[in-house]
């Protein structure tokens, strides 16, 4: 079974599940996104996000494909990215940290570990970029798949709680704690993976 986790681009953004392509929940905050919503323009919305983050920033997401069939995926931004976040009652994130914003795998290829890849993908991805930390907002009475992850997962994949809220708190995951991963999460990662597709080396024009 091959298993590869792709950078997020406008070109795969269809294969992020019907519910994920339009919506602003994170994107924009809650007056913009409510009147996106009414005026039908949240998809091109989210486009217009990913674009800019992608110039500016760089690269704000994966998506995890099992044999060529897109399954699952995880957005994170710097919080100056992400307006929602400032309406958390445990906010702001610290700015040191990216936000991990949501992330989602489809039902059926939940419990094998996906998750836990994708946190380390990302993790991976901005000890790179020079980062300290990734924190988040989780849900504490999480029912159901949403925009905000549920806390229990979060603590599941090595984040510790910085701010309690019987509903919200803030969670924090330091990257120097993966740093022992540098010389094993390649094999790791193909354990998990099988085939991992590498990130093109950029080559100058």
């Amino acid at each position: 079974m091959g298993r590869r986790l792709v950078p997020l681009t406008l070109d795969n953004l269809q294969d992020l599940p019907n519910r994920c392509r339009a919506c602003v929940f994170w994107e924009l905050d809650p007056v913009s996104g409510e009147a996106a919503v009414k005026a039908g323009t949240s998809a091109l919305e989210k486009e217009a996000w990913i674009s800019a983050v992608l110039l500016d920033w760089g690269s704000c997401g994966r998506v995890v494909y099992v044999d060529d069939v897109p399954v699952g995926f995880v957005l994170y931004a710097p919080p100056a990215y992400v307006p929602r976040s400032t309406a958390f009652p445990t906010s702001p994130v610290s700015s040191d940290a990216v936000q991990l914003m949501t992330a989602f795998i489809m039902p059926g290829y939940q419990g094998q570990g996906l998750g836990r890849v994708m946190v380390q993908t990302v993790a991976k991805d901005l000890l790179r970029r020079g980062f300290k930390a990734i924190e988040a907002f989780g849900d504490a009475r999480w029912k159901e798949p949403a925009c905000v992850l549920p806390a229990d997962h979060l603590l599941a994949v090595g984040f510790k709680t910085v701010r309690p809220h019987p509903t919200y708190p803030r969670l924090r995951l330091e990257l120097r704690t993966t740093l022992s991963w540098k010389e094993d999460v390649e094999m790791a990662l193909d354990r998990l993976l099988g085939a991992v597709q590498k990130e093109p080396v950029l080559r100058p024009l």
